[in-house]
């Protein structure tokens, strides 16, 4: 069996966490991306589900107040720049 190189960049905590679970798990890194690739392959597509993380509670009501102020712009103080922010905070504190 002819074997060939893949060069992947991941962020390097998730490398020592795969790497750390992986070896818990008697596996390589090399064997369990060849054990992926063999499953995606069997099953014609990605062996798992794919999803978006359901948005948490502050985010959500981030979201909806974001859609109330564009709805709704007349009833929020707006700012020409940083510093007014900034000088109008200062003078109610």
């Amino acid at each position: 069996m002819t074997t060939a190189n893949i060069n992947v960049r991941v962020d390097a905590n998730l490398k020592k966490e795969a790497e750390g679970l992986f070896n818990d798990l008697g596996l390589s890194m090399s064997s369990a991306i060849t054990m992926f690739l063999k499953s995606a392959v069997r099953c014609d597509g990605i062996p798992f589900d794919v999803r978006r993380n359901p948005l948490n509670a502050n985010t959500r009501e981030a979201l909806e107040e974001y859609k109330e102020m564009k709805a709704h712009p007349e009833n929020y103080k707006r700012y020409d720049s940083f510093a007014s922010l900034v000088r109008d905070i200062d003078n109610e504190a």
